[in-house]
């Protein structure tokens, strides 16, 4: 499976949580964009290019069906919907898909009145998000096949069942902060000859959240939440294939103090099968039948990654000969293409024989049916591997 550059996650692009909504997602990535704009930046690739990754964050996480993908199958689920990669993109592209977002004075939040600078800020959510967590999924042909679900022990950080997560040790425990009066934010006014400039930056004494706690609940010690363990059902689409990464939105690591939780990446893994092998959507198998059954003909039944199927070798079949059963691979995730099973015949070669065969076999080596003639045309090894694997 070809290897690429693993991309950042979207909302991590953006700088927003998972339950973002659409307001905050726009309003976020206004502010990265106008920050690696290629105005205030000229000549900054490195800029020009995080200007590119947040525009196609955008373009996936602004789209209701797009975001829905992502979110449960990450990058893997918007390629060739909205994941073009920040190569693929250009600045005319940009302009003409998201030309609304720029069009506001980009400096009239900063001078003048100070109402748009600052004035709507939000105070942030209370608590830390929790880290995610990633584990490895190991299945079989036949899970991958039809889809499957599966029910997982996951040790992790839960919520506080004694505090409900807020890490305090009752509800009178809960102040507003006394340095930001519970908006979270600082506001500092500074003269300047261009008129009053206005920051916001985020309040030192309680990190945002807009208030403190002032004694710690005794069983997760103020934090919130405790080592635990959960079981997760985790529903595997039909399809998937090593290296496949599928996430669980707020099934991760518990956050502290009532922060949201963060996600479950769950890590695809391939069960070796005992006697198919897969490339990409189709099935390979090695047939070995006998002489005597490749010079008359026989029929075989041979394992197939949804049962067993009975497949018909003519007369005078070759070794090497490659036939293919139409629709008996895998199926693409989230698409009704599927592959087909590859069924390679080998004739068996005795390797002990007693007297008997060896004087029978003699009797036929000098008959003209027994000596090689290939056919004209006829495909060499490599062509018939090609084959198999395009």
């Amino acid at each position: 499976m070809a290897t690429t550059m693993a991309k950042r996650d979207y909302y991590e692009v953006l700088g927003v949580s998972k339950g973002a909504a659409a307001d905050e997602i726009k309003k976020a990535y206004r502010k990265v964009a106008m920050q690696y704009h290629p105005d205030r930046n000229p000549g900054d690739k490195s800029a020009e290019e995080k200007f590119k990754e947040a525009a196609e964050a955008y373009e996936v996480l602004s789209d209701q069906d797009k975001r829905a993908q992502y979110d449960r199958f990450g990058h893997a689920g918007v390629s060739g919907a909205g994941g073009r990669g920040p190569a693929g993109q250009n600045m005319e592209d940009i302009f003409s898909q998201f030309g609304d977002i720029f069009g506001e004075d980009v400096f009239g939040s900063f001078f003048g009145g100070g109402q748009r600078g600052g004035g709507g800020g939000q105070r942030r959510a209370r608590g830390t998000r929790g880290s995610n967590l990633r584990i490895k999924l190991k299945l079989t042909y036949e899970e991958i096949a039809k889809g499957v679900t599966k029910n997982i022990k996951v040790k992790k950080y839960v919520g506080c069942n004694t505090c409900s997560g807020s890490g305090a040790k009752d509800k009178g425990s809960v102040q507003n902060c006394s340095t930001c009066g519970g908006s979270g934010q600082v506001r500092k006014v500074t003269s300047t000859f261009l008129g009053q400039m206005q920051t916001v930056t985020t309040c030192p004494n309680c990190g945002g959240e807009g208030s403190t706690v002032t004694a710690k609940c005794g069983n997760c010690k103020g934090e919130g939440r405790v080592y635990g363990e959960e079981t997760v059902n985790i529903d595997i689409p039909a399809g998937v294939q090593e290296g496949m990464q599928l996430n669980l939105s707020g099934k991760g690591n518990a956050g502290e103090r009532g922060g949201s939780p963060g996600d479950l990446v769950i890590l695809i893994e391939e069960e070796p099968h005992k006697e198919l092998v897969r490339e990409g959507l189709n099935v390979a198998y090695e047939l070995h039948i006998s002489f005597p059954e490749a010079a008359f003909g026989t029929s075989v039944e041979v394992p197939t990654i949804d049962g067993r199927a009975k497949i018909k070798i003519p007369a005078g079949t070759q070794s090497g000969k490659v036939f293919r059963l139409k629709g008996k691979g895998f199926p693409a995730v989230q698409s009704y293409e599927r592959g087909d099973q590859l069924v390679q015949v080998n004739i068996w070669t005795p390797q002990n024989l007693s007297s008997d065969e060896r004087s029978a076999l003699e009797k036929l080596s000098n008959s003209p049916n027994f000596k090689p003639v290939p056919e004209k045309g006829q495909k060499s090894f490599f062509d018939k591997m090609r084959e198999m694997f395009s």
